[in-house]
């Protein structure tokens, strides 16, 4: 009963990472993932601290700033092929209809993707139900005009 609302999510949207100074960054919904990724170059982990770039051709708020985290974890992450990959995983904020989310995002390096970010299961539930007819909801609600 005292279970919030759940706000509809379409199969695509655009999202900001405060944090990461990211702004409008295209995301898919992928419930077939458990964790949310976001795509990042040159990771190195060196001295107990993660250092990496944010960095896309096709989008120019990707603007190659690096990022030095010191609070990280590294967790396994089962590839839909089935293999496991060692990946480096963030605590960080993400902004979707006007709101902001804590969430974890694995690093990875997705440049042969079309989307940057993939919002997984673990971030999706309980906040979201999933409309694949749909999409970037939360980005047209932020981008409407005020005409009346």
């Amino acid at each position: 009963m005292g279970e919030s609302k759940k706000i509809t999510i379409g199969r695509f949207d655009k999202a900001d990472f405060p944090i990461l100074d990211l702004e409008q960054i295209s995301v898919k919904v992928d419930t077939g993932a458990y964790t949310s990724s976001i795509h990042c170059d040159e990771i190195i982990e060196k001295d107990d601290v993660l250092y990496c770039k944010f960095l896309d051709d096709e989008h120019d708020q990707y603007n190659g700033k690096e990022f030095i985290f010191k609070d990280y974890e590294i967790i396994y992450v089962r590839s839909s092929n089935g293999i496991i990959q060692k990946r480096y995983q963030i605590e960080s904020k993400i902004k979707l209809f006007n709101k902001i989310y804590k969430i974890s995002l694995s690093l990875s390096s997705r440049q042969e993707m079309r989307f940057p970010v993939l919002l997984g299961r673990k971030f999706l539930s309980s906040k979201f139900i999933v409309d694949p007819q749909l999409i970037d909801l939360s980005f047209n609600q932020q981008h409407q005009t005020d005409e009346y």
